[in-house]
């Protein structure tokens, strides 16, 4: 035991007995420079400077390009830009779809082969009182004038209900073209579907003011929109080939919402699928719209 606790108490002894280190100049014999440490406090300065270098290292890694060198670090920072790229990549390729349709239909006005009234999609268009296709014929001029002036103390014409669905409201051809299928509920088609001219591009318009409810693509009616218009209609615009509305977009008559272009199958047809609601039921679009 004694020779034991001698051992430890030697080792610990000698861990703390300090050594000195001596610079001397050899012609003089002058000490230049000394230090004196033992072997424990140097090891614990030589961790010190350890711990330093590697908290500045790491430090000089991290905030400088060097971190690319290491392997691994830069796999996760390219796969986020590569996400963002391709999220951005998205939005430039739908945007650059609109600008597309845009030139073509410049172009196609320039040389002639469409004409001005087919093409809806550049500017806002909305109703106007000036509008000549619903200006009144000199015929219906004297005829309201005639019906007015002889029911106007007649109080059995006014309208015991205290709203009327159409007050107000005159609605726009959503597309031009021909009728191919005529609304039929026992066959569960709750619209009309509308042909356009082949090899033509046209666009698909609003029939009321309203704000949009849904824009997207469904699986079984391609990209469509759904307006919300007052007085609880609500129009619904299937097999679009371009939507330039979003959902939540407030929209006026006649204002252009979507365009449907034909396409290069010939067993496909290019038809909107247009179908007009009132309070939750379908009812027939031509007999609100003239076509």
């Amino acid at each position: 035991m004694t020779k034991s606790k001698k051992s430890k108490h030697n080792f610990w002894k000698r861990l703390h007995f300090k050594y000195r280190l001596s610079v001397i100049n050899e012609n003089t014999l002058e000490e230049i420079w000394k230090i004196k440490a033992s072997i424990f406090s140097g090891a614990m300065l030589l961790l010190i400077f350890a711990f330093f270098l590697i908290t500045v290292t790491s430090a000089i890694i991290i905030a400088t390009p060097i971190r690319y060198y290491l392997p691994g670090y830069l796999d996760s920072e390219i796969r986020e830009k590569a996400l963002r790229a391709a999220i951005r990549t998205d939005s430039l390729e739908q945007q650059l779809k609109y600008q597309e349709a845009y030139i073509n239909n410049l172009r196609d006005i320039f040389s002639g082969k469409r004409q001005f009234d087919s093409v809806k999609m550049i500017d806002t268009i909305s109703v106007s009182e000036n509008d000549p296709s619903l200006k009144k014929t000199e015929l219906e001029k004297q005829f309201a004038k005639h019906y007015e002036e002889e029911e106007k103390y007649n109080l059995s014409v006014l309208s015991s209900s205290p709203t009327n669905p159409m007050e107000g409201l005159v609605f726009f051809k959503p597309a031009k073209g021909f009728i191919t299928s005529r609304f039929d509920p026992s066959k569960n088609h709750y619209g009309i579907t509308i042909k356009i001219k082949d090899s033509s591009k046209e666009t698909v318009s609003a029939t009321l003011d309203g704000s949009i409810v849904f824009a997207g693509y469904d699986i079984n009616s391609g990209y469509t929109i759904q307006i919300q218009h007052k007085n609880g209609f609500t129009s619904i615009y299937k097999n679009n080939s371009i939507l330039l509305k979003q959902t939540g977009d407030k929209v006026r008559t006649g204002e252009a919402i979507a365009v449907i272009d034909d396409k290069a199958e010939k067993d496909s047809q290019t038809a909107l699928n247009f179908e007009l609601w009132y309070k939750g039921n379908a009812v027939n679009p031509e007999n609100y719209i003239s076509f």
